[in-house]
């Protein structure tokens, strides 16, 4: 060992660096994740329903949800691997043993495998849309082409997450790809783009994603594509494969709970069905942002209670984060769900006839967040493994009552799979983290909080119905919000908002 030499300082300096970075990358990711978010309400909200029919917009949903599906049963969980192990790997000058060479060979030839099995199976699968075989038919191929894209870019963002390089591939997902598909749209009600066309354009931009990510690697000198034999002897490949299978079957099951339902909307009803049921969908995602705003907080904050054993005050951190989910959660569901009108008045008439599944949905996920963090306790525990056992169970829900229900109900019957799946598999989640941890969410707030909402939204509702859908929006926000923030101070719904209040009032 060199004279002088002292690893205690390396460690620190390594370690200062990376947190600089991760920092950095951090602050970034979040400007860009809420930029990202009102670009993608304004665009699949309000944009692209003023340009496309709902059968349109099905057949561009319907190709994302398959491209989805088809390349993460083909990644085989190689993304998460990528970063859960690129630690043991990490060596730049040696090109990092080869690993990214290994990252996409083994997904890329798991996809020539399942394409192949795909296209074979074109007749049986254009079989579930066999009243819409003239729509879908000419962009089958054009599926796995996507998926290829879908496929590529998911790996290459594993690749630089595990560099600590998050930003670039952030902004292109979130804020680039937004803006393209805006741009073709434009185009497309401009008369300069076909309908082909745009679909062309839409599956286009995704490899453009993909050729950027390569050349950022480039410029930051981490494309190392050599391959080499040394990857197989860093870790045993068996542990690898071991861990992909696990990740495949959890990354799996999200994405059956996210697309099969508009898949199911589009095969059983029709793909102008799915274009309304999508639209419907993503309106009511706007619920869910302060919850997923949270859990990532949460995150963290959880696995260091666990790594404490502080389940006292991981208990108390449960209680508050979900009353405030609830009291959120219950002011932003009011907020959407009285001013639908005003919303689909900036779209085509035909999507209103989605108002019903909005309102389902947005019980659904109002729901997940109340029965609060039961999911992250659960996967930051040691019986993180249950959690797989509680996303296949609710992925074989979702599927088994849609099958039951929209042959029945139509895209109606979708979202009231939806509600069910959710209730009762949070229901059964919150019981398990009662019963093994003798943790629970509830406080006396929870159900005042609801007593406020339905008060508040009365109020809201029996507001008069203006010349203008805008002034009448106005009309109700203002009502309910000021209903709803009275209340919930006077009653003491809400002890943090009644301790910031009274800082604000001192200072």
């Amino acid at each position: 060992m060199p004279s002088g030499f002292r690893p205690n300082l390396l460690i620190h300096a390594f370690t200062h660096y990376s947190l600089g970075i991760v920092q950095r990358q951090g602050l970034r990711n979040t400007v860009i994740s809420y930029l990202g978010l009102a670009l993608g309400f304004v665009s699949t909200t309000l944009v692209l329903p003023r340009f496309f029919e709902p059968g349109q917009l099905g057949v561009t949903t319907t190709l994302a949800s398959v491209a989805t599906l088809l390349a993460q049963v083909a990644a085989f969980g190689f993304a998460s691997v990528g970063i859960r192990f690129f630690p043991y790997f990490r060596n730049r000058e040696n090109g990092h043993y080869g690993f990214l060479p290994f990252l996409l060979g083994v997904p890329l030839l798991s996809f020539v495998v399942m394409a192949a099995l795909f296209w074979l199976g074109k007749p049986v699968l254009l079989g579930f849309y066999e009243t819409e075989v003239a729509a879908l038919g000419p962009y089958y191929a054009w599926g796995i082409v996507f998926a290829l894209f879908t496929l590529l870019y998911s790996l290459l963002d594993a690749y630089l997450k595990a560099l600590y390089h998050t930003a670039f591939s952030s902004f292109l997902q979130d804020i680039l790809l937004r803006l393209l598909i805006l741009g073709g749209a434009l185009l497309f009600a401009q008369g300069l783009l076909s309908f082909h066309g745009y679909v062309l354009w839409f599956i286009g931009v995704n490899g453009l994603l993909v050729l950027l990510l390569t050349g950022y690697l480039l410029r930051i000198g981490e494309l190392h594509w050599r391959p080499r034999r040394a990857v197989l002897a860093v870790r045993p490949v068996r542990e690898l494969f071991s861990m992909g299978a696990f990740t495949l079957l959890s990354s799996l099951s999200g994405s059956i709970i996210m697309y099969i339902d508009t898949l199911m909307v589009g095969s059983q009803v029709s793909l102008a069905a799915a274009g309304i049921y999508a639209i419907a969908f993503n309106i009511s995602t706007a619920l869910a942002i302060p919850a997923r705003s949270l859990n990532k907080i949460a995150f963290p904050l959880l696995a260091n209670y666990w790594k404490e054993q502080n389940l006292v005050g991981m208990a108390d951190f449960y209680r508050r984060t979900t009353r405030l989910n609830a009291l959120i959660g219950c002011l932003l569901a009011l907020g959407i769900g009285l001013n639908l009108p005003f919303i689909y008045s900036l779209m085509r008439a035909e999507y209103a006839q989605g108002t019903l599944v909005v309102l389902l949905l947005l019980g659904s996920r109002l729901f997940d967040g109340i029965t609060g963090l039961n999911g992250l306790i659960l996967v930051t525990s040691p019986r993180y493994r249950f959690d797989l056992v509680f996303n296949v169970s609710l992925s074989v829900l979702i599927v088994g009552l849609n099958l039951l229900l929209i042959p029945r109900l139509g895209m109606v019957g979708a979202a009231v799979a939806a509600v069910a799946a959710q209730v009762s598999i949070n229901l059964a989640r919150t019981w398990f983290v009662w019963r093994s941890f003798r943790m629970q969410p509830f406080t006396w707030q929870i159900p005042l909080i609801l007593l406020i909402t339905a008060a508040a939204g009365m109020a809201g509702w029996l507001m008069p119905t203006l010349a203008s859908p805008l002034l009448t929006m106005l009309l109700r926000s203002t009502v309910t919000t000021a209903v709803y923030g009275g209340l919930a101070l006077a009653t003491g719904a809400a002890p943090e908002a009644v301790a910031l209040l009274q800082k604000l009032r001192r200072r």
